[in-house]
């Protein structure tokens, strides 16, 4: 890590951002390599969640950074899971008009989606993500040892979007991800090597041909429209989601059901698909149904806001077949609404 980030500073100075979980297990050989390459290491811990990816949070960050000294030939390491990476990678963006980050992703999200890909921000009140910066990293680390202490919602969270991935994407990992299934969750480390390299190679694939999402980097937005607009309303409410806490692989998941519906009554994905998918999930601990119906017009009124949609229009990524996507902007209000509803129906 030391060499690494010296090679991709201009100046000595480096600000290593994580949270209180992370720091407890991962901390102190991190910051050990990086002082022992010569670096002054300005350690700021902050708490976990995403109720940390603010501007009020990044404003903390900046105040650190500036008072010690970190100028434009400075780096950012971000150590942790994909809040802290977002977080990381938007300051790291903004700071001086941008210096250099890494990251060093701790968890499965991080590893396989949120830290590639050079997407960085900070949710707003009214929407995830909506504050933000393209801004890519100059390196990503990714060691799957550090899974072996991941909390099981958290590695849960990471297989929403590898199942997403492989539904966009990639029918043989789709094919791969059902036979490995145990193994994926007892962590064996050969099968999560794998499991993370293909999917960065789908990911780093889709934005090398598209970096700032103006045509196929859309299709890694599946399950994410309905998903982000019911993880904001779980959370504005202070409700559970699916009988439990809130977490954006819990909505993804719930996210990719709806919009499979969606795909579903308009037959362009035939039943089997979709059943598979809910099948793959339910394998994997996430939920695939509401316990109660969401409110429909917050959730569309949230979905109106995000960052997705264009002239007020809501683009919809919705399933063929395990493998292919059809990328839409013409999905109405009432199909949108029954497809939310189903989750409670199901």
């Amino acid at each position: 890590m030391g060499p690494l980030a010296k090679a991709t500073g201009r100046s000595r100075k480096v600000a290593l951002v994580t949270d209180e979980h992370v720091a407890r297990h991962c901390l102190d050989p991190v910051a050990r390599s990086l002082r022992e390459a010569g670096l002054a290491v300005e350690t700021i811990v902050m708490p976990p969640g995403e109720g940390s990816k603010t501007l009020a949070q990044a404003g903390r960050l900046y105040d650190r950074m500036l008072a010690a000294g970190l100028d434009r030939g400075s780096v950012v390491v971000g150590l942790g899971g994909g809040v802290v990476t977002d977080l990381a990678g938007f300051v790291a963006a903004t700071y001086m008009r941008g210096i250099a980050w890494i990251a060093v992703s701790t968890s499965l999200l991080g590893q396989v989606d949120a830290s590639v890909g050079g997407k960085t921000g900070v949710d707003h009140p009214e929407c995830k993500n909506l504050i933000g910066a393209f801004h890519q990293p100059a390196a990503v680390l990714a060691d799957v040892s550090a899974l072996a202490t991941l909390p099981d919602e958290e590695l849960r969270t990471g297989l929403a979007e590898v199942v997403k991935h492989a539904v966009i994407r990639d029918a043989e990992l789709f094919d791969a991800i059902e036979a490995d299934a145990d193994a994926i969750l007892a962590r064996r480390p050969a099968v999560l090597e794998d499991v993370v390299t293909r999917n960065v190679r789908i990911k780093a694939d889709v934005v090398m041909a598209d970096e700032r999402e103006g045509g196929l980097r859309r299709i890694l937005n599946y399950g994410h429209t309905v998903g982000h607009a019911l993880e904001s309303l779980a959370m504005e409410s202070g409700d559970r989601l699916a009988g439990a806490p809130v977490t954006h692989g819990r909505a993804v998941a719930l996210g990719m059901m709806a919009e499979a519906r969606i795909a579903q009554a308009r037959n362009l994905a035939p039943v089997e698909v979709v059943e598979r998918q809910r099948r793959l999930l339910e394998r994997f601990g996430l939920p695939t149904r509401l316990d109660a119906p969401a409110d429909l017009g917050r959730c569309l009124d949230l979905m109106r806001h995000d960052k997705k949609a264009q002239a007020g229009r809501l683009r919809f990524i919705l399933p063929e077949a395990v493998g292919t996507v059809r990328d839409v902007d013409d999905v109405t209000d009432d199909e949108i609404r029954r497809a939310v509803l189903s989750l409670a129906d199901a």
